[in-house]
């Protein structure tokens, strides 16, 4: 049976009104934290757990909590619900089903790092996200599990909700920061990290809403029961998001190290009637691509896909047809990422908006034999550190993996100034 640690609760009726939650167990591991550990406790097991950030970089999460100064008068905690990576829905699933099991994670992250100030970062797309959180919140106040002496106790918390406008750009921490701050989305030079300075200069700490929904169930069973689940590297379980023609497509809790193809044939149910498997993206947009063959061979876990040559990153797996055109597909691809660019940095600018018009130049038939060179030019001087964030690696490996990997595709395209999907 697949253990379920987010997805517990999520069938049972009324979940998201406190009182069920209650009923079920919720916030017992927050009164806990609270009330009976020592923040350098609470931390200590979030370490002890191997817990990972959903997010996608899947960096420790109690390690990245211990960098908070000791003894500061302000820091902050920020919940990061701007869930905008292409073939990711995971996050509004627990935002919108499960919003109680979210806010007791950010109260019992909060007592770990000394916040008293935390805010939750949703996409202002996300209408019925906000709107099940801010009733959550609502019911929190009124319990008396927010405000002044929660759970009574001498700790004190406040959340609030703060709506985003809609930018890829501001998933990323400091880019995230700098709109909370009020100005554009920018990300900016690092150090110093946010754990040092970061909203409002003040130590803070950005949590996704998955890593977060995580936190009270280890509270409750304990560290070694967490890492019962998963691998070594990568304990635990994750929410992998379907997407594409498969029968069963959806949202699904599974441990980390499950199969990529029982993912797509056994929970997936399998390609749609008289489809084959051509690839998969297991890891959302900026994910390298996997042939079948590589994908049937994977394992979901950060340190199989890594050995593949690709990302977990944020669980967002998508199946790729036999009848898809890889380069209509990279079309899409590029078209985002050159819109998403927030513009700083003069790479990520002119590298999206150049990989985008060469893509679209093959597509309409004007491609040159040189442009698939170019294309992997452009991708490795886009790559290695010459941005600010991310953001330029994230669009030029796509354009990478694709090209090499259905370089045929490409020339096709521009030998014969139309698509064959029939290629071999």
């Amino acid at each position: 049976m697949t253990p379920r640690i987010l997805f517990e609760h999520l069938n049972e009726k009324n979940i998201q009104k406190l009182d069920t939650y209650r009923e079920k167990g919720g916030y017992t591991a927050a009164q806990r934290a609270i009330g009976k550990m020592t923040p350098q406790q609470v931390t200590q097991t979030v370490i002890d757990s191997g817990l990972r950030g959903r997010g996608g970089a899947g960096f420790p999460t109690g390690k990245k909590w211990s960098f908070i100064p000791k003894n500061e008068p302000m820091t902050y905690l920020l919940c990061n619900g701007d869930e905008s990576e292409p073939g990711t829905f995971k996050d509004r699933v627990l935002m919108e089903q499960l919003p109680h099991s979210v806010l007791e994670g950010i109260m019992i992250g909060s007592y770990a790092i000394g916040c008293h100030r935390a805010y939750i970062y949703i996409r202002g797309e996300f209408t019925d996200s906000i709107a099940s959180l801010e009733e959550a919140l609502q019911e929190c106040y009124e319990a008396k599990f927010l405000g002044k002496n929660i759970f009574g106790t001498s700790y004190s918390l406040d959340i609030s909700v703060f709506k985003g406008a809609g930018a890829y750009i501001c998933g990323e921490e400091t880019g995230l920061i700098s709109s909370l701050e009020g100005f554009k989305g920018w990300p900016k030079i690092k150090p110093p990290f946010p754990a040092i300075a970061g909203f409002n200069r003040k130590p803070t700490i950005i949590n996704n809403v998955e890593t977060l929904a995580a936190v009270p169930w280890i509270l409750n069973h304990g560290a070694e029961a967490y890492r019962k689940m998963g691998t070594e590297q990568s304990p635990g379980t994750k929410l992998f998001c379907l997407s594409g023609p498969v029968k069963n497509p959806g949202t699904y809790e599974l441990p980390l190290g499950f199969p990529l193809k029982d993912l797509i044939f056994e929970v997936g149910g399998g390609l749609l009637e008289g489809l084959k498997l051509k690839a998969v993206i297991p890891g959302g947009a900026s994910a390298k691509i996997l042939t079948a063959e590589e994908a049937l061979e994977t394992n979901l876990s950060y340190e199989d896909c890594q050995k593949k040559g690709t990302m977990l990153g944020s669980g967002g797996v998508m199946v790729i047809p036999h009848t898809q055109c890889m380069v209509d597909l990279l079309g899409v691809v590029t078209y985002f990422f050159k819109d998403e660019s927030c513009g700083q940095c003069t790479p990520c600018r002119e590298g999206t908006g150049w990989m985008e018009k060469i893509v679209q130049s093959i597509l309409h038939n004007r491609g040159r034999p040189q442009d698939i060179a170019l294309l992997l030019g452009i991708s490795q001087n886009m790559q290695g550190g010459r941005t600010i964030c991310a953001l330029a690696d994230a669009a030029a490996w796509p354009v990478e993996s694709y090209v090499q990997k259905f370089k045929n595709e490409f020339e096709y395209h521009i030998n014969h100034r139309r698509c064959n999907l029939h290629v071999q």
